[in-house]
């Protein structure tokens, strides 16, 4: 009873607070980034600007890992104790790494890096050849002046559930789309989630070693991939059914792929009572 003791840390709730003010501040970048981009950009060029947001995107976590592993090699309470009083080393399983270090580099880096946005114009100068209409801006000038010539009855504000159930989710396209964003992320959240444990646990490798490899291996082909396709999309001027036929051959050729990590692995570890017996 003695051994028995209840966790007193509240750590969690500043790390959960944390990352909900940096999803509140990263959600508008991707929408508004892209709107911004379609809007002020020649149509030809639109993918491969967006691919370039993509592909800058993918090299933040591509870095983060890299950062974890230097950081995993530091001990967790680095600056407050004497290191030369420390006899266990990163391999040993009782290491705790600087994981706190991580989140004050990257939310300098974050403060830091949203400056510049302060300094971006408003309206940027339109192509010549673009069409007002095209645009994002011209799109709600239209609208509103169909609206004006509506009945005050039709101009009476609906509830967000019609919105959604008419606007959003009566769209088929957006619909599909958004079903099988959730079934890549959700796959894409657990790979990068238990994979470095998994080459913890299966081929003895240290916290450090295993986010390193994961940096340089796994998101640069990532990223490589989505520049690759603002390319090919932007030299054969793919339009929607093009882009269409183009992502699922590429999201089937991946499936396909991905299936051989089935015949990639290593044999369970002898555990007496579990996967051995006792004699």
């Amino acid at each position: 009873a003695g051994c028995e003791k209840e966790p007193s840390s509240y750590m969690w709730i500043y790390i959960l607070l944390g990352n909900m003010l940096r999803g509140i501040g990263e959600t508008p970048i991707t929408p508004l980034g892209i709107s911004y981009l379609d809007d002020f950009a020649k149509e030809e060029n639109v993918p491969v600007y967006v691919a370039c947001l993509h592909t800058i995107a993918m090299m933040g976590p591509m870095f983060g890992f890299l950062l974890g592993s230097l950081c995993a090699k530091l001990y967790v309470d680095i600056g407050f104790v004497d290191l030369g009083s420390i006899t266990i080393t990163p391999q040993d399983s009782r290491w705790v790494g600087a994981w706190w270090l991580g989140f004050l580099i990257g939310g300098a880096t974050s403060f830091l890096s949203a400056i510049p946005f302060c300094f971006l114009p408003k309206s940027l100068k339109k192509p010549e050849e673009a069409n007002k209409d095209k645009t994002s801006r011209g799109l709600l000038e239209n609208m509103g002046a169909s609206r004006n010539k509506l009945s005050p009855e039709k101009n009476k504000p609906r509830k967000w559930s019609v919105l959604l159930k008419g606007k959003l989710m009566g769209n088929r396209m957006y619909f599909t789309f958004l079903c099988c964003s959730l079934l890549q992320f959700s796959g894409f959240i657990g790979f990068l989630t238990y994979k470095p444990k998994y080459m913890e646990q299966q081929y003895g490798q240290s916290t450090s070693k295993s986010n390193f490899l994961i940096g340089v291996t796994s998101l640069p082909p990532v990223g490589l991939g989505i520049f690759l396709g603002g390319l090919i999309m932007k030299k054969y001027k793919m339009g929607i059914i093009g882009a269409t036929k183009f992502s699922f051959t590429m999201s089937f050729l991946a499936y396909a792929i991905s299936l051989l990590h089935f015949f990639v692995g290593c044999d369970n570890y002898a555990v007496a009572g579990m996967t051995v017996s006792y004699e």
